[in-house]
């Protein structure tokens, strides 16, 4: 029995042996084909170069392939050749507004050429982003438009929307400082009599498809009952100016959540909460509460002619900021439809048409009258919208004043 262990060890040693000397045998007839492989490949790239190569370089260059893609449309609108009015159709913005903000970018946005390919132009760079935001067209015709590729048209609309956040809105969408607020506070008071605004605020939603995460949250109950279609959204909350102007927006929380509540999340409560708006009112709709620095019209019903008449013009201060709502939604046709963005993404693509919105306003960039469009955000009236008993005699004080001061449209009375 000992001597038959022994042989059968004896036989796997052998075994092993071989199967070793097979595996030797086995990968040097695969390194012999690699290298004859490889002296093939050598040979045609030797052979290539003396009729594809740079003169004078004296050996095989490097080339990638690349996808020819024609880049006739942009070519197009890229020349001077170009008319004004076909430009400002397709950017919603003139030639002039659309070059200061390609110089703004310009040292964050340019990238630099290499051995492979030549960099995006910056004017390429942003005028997808530009025509991304403008038309809402999904990225595959955008690519065909531009002839660049469906994921290069993607990346450049992050990489100029984040440049956007990043360069231009610390300078077009700012809260005023306290000469801005004097001014603001006059024009306010011209248009409605009631003094010391200093802004109109408004909550808007936009459209998204349904998050793979907290999508209850994101639910918009409203506008799925409205539209007999299930919706999700986000809000984007702002304060403007007489002119339409953002000084203040918050942008990113889910469409379930209330006015009040969105408000309650913002920089601009903070602001407030820390004392920096005291004597100032912003006016908001009956979605907001009634606090010591947010002014509201009365909600409940049979109203007096005092309270109608307050109404009236708090409705008038409100229509400044619904108007610069539609502006903003009709010249950035991207924020009326569901969008491609990743939901990580959107604040700040929207935070971009923001800051964009605020240059057309400030160069006096007029929209075209067909890209107006209508606000469909339903306004539900605050549980607890009564904070403040100084606002509420705050505001029973501009409603009488307003009445018996001329101020109100019902002197007839």
């Amino acid at each position: 029995m000992l001597d038959y262990h022994n042989e059968l060890q004896e036989i796997d040693h052998v075994l092993d042996q071989t199967h070793h000397v097979r595996k030797r045998k086995s990968r040097a007839a695969t390194n012999a084909a690699a290298a004859a492989s490889v002296v093939a490949a050598d040979s045609e790239n030797n052979q290539a170069s003396n009729t594809t190569g740079t003169p004078g370089t004296g050996g095989p260059q490097r080339r990638l392939w690349v996808k020819t893609r024609s880049t006739d449309w942009w070519d197009k609108c890229n020349s001077p050749e170009f008319s004004e009015e076909e430009f400002k159709k397709a950017f919603r913005m003139g030639k002039d507004t659309f070059d200061m903000i390609c110089n703004e970018l310009n040292s964050v946005v340019a990238k630099e050429n290499t051995m492979l390919r030549d960099a995006v132009p910056v004017r390429q760079r942003v005028a997808v982003c530009v025509w991304r935001l403008a038309t809402g067209e999904p990225l595959r015709l955008v690519s065909r438009r531009f002839g660049l590729g469906i994921s290069t048209c993607h990346k450049l609309v992050l990489e100029v929307c984040s440049a956007i956040k990043n360069v231009l809105m610390p300078k077009y969408l700012q809260w005023p400082d306290d000469d801005s607020f004097r001014m603001i506070k006059k024009e306010f008071g011209s248009v409605s009599g009631i003094p010391n605004v200093i802004g109109s605020m408004y909550t808007t939603h936009i459209p998204i498809i349904a998050p793979k995460v907290s999508v209850a949250a994101y639910f918009n109950k409203r506008h799925t009952e409205r539209n007999q279609k299930t919706s999700y959204s986000i809000t984007v909350q702002g304060v403007v100016d007489p002119r339409g102007v953002f000084t203040d927006v918050c942008i990113g929380w889910p469409g379930s959540i209330p006015d009040d509540q969105v408000l309650e999340k913002s920089a601009l409560y903070q602001r407030a909460e820390n004392g920096l708006l005291k004597d100032a009112w912003v006016v908001g709709s009956a979605g907001y509460p009634l606090m010591d620095w947010v002014l509201v019209p009365y909600t409940q019903p049979h109203l007096t002619w005092t309270q109608h008449a307050f109404n009236e013009k708090i409705g008038e201060i409100q229509s400044v900021v619904k108007d610069s709502f539609a502006r903003l939604k009709g010249r950035w046709s991207c924020l009326q439809k569901r969008t491609e963005v990743k939901l990580q993404d959107l604040p700040v693509v929207l935070g971009a048409c923001c800051v964009l919105h605020n240059i057309c306003e400030i160069r006096n960039e007029e929209i075209e009258p067909e890209l107006m469009i209508e606000l469909m955000d339903d306004e539900m009236v605050p549980e607890y919208g009564l904070r403040s008993a100084v606002a509420l005699k705050a505001r029973d004080s501009f409603a009488h004043n307003l009445l018996h001061c001329n101020h109100a449209g019902t002197s007839f009375l």
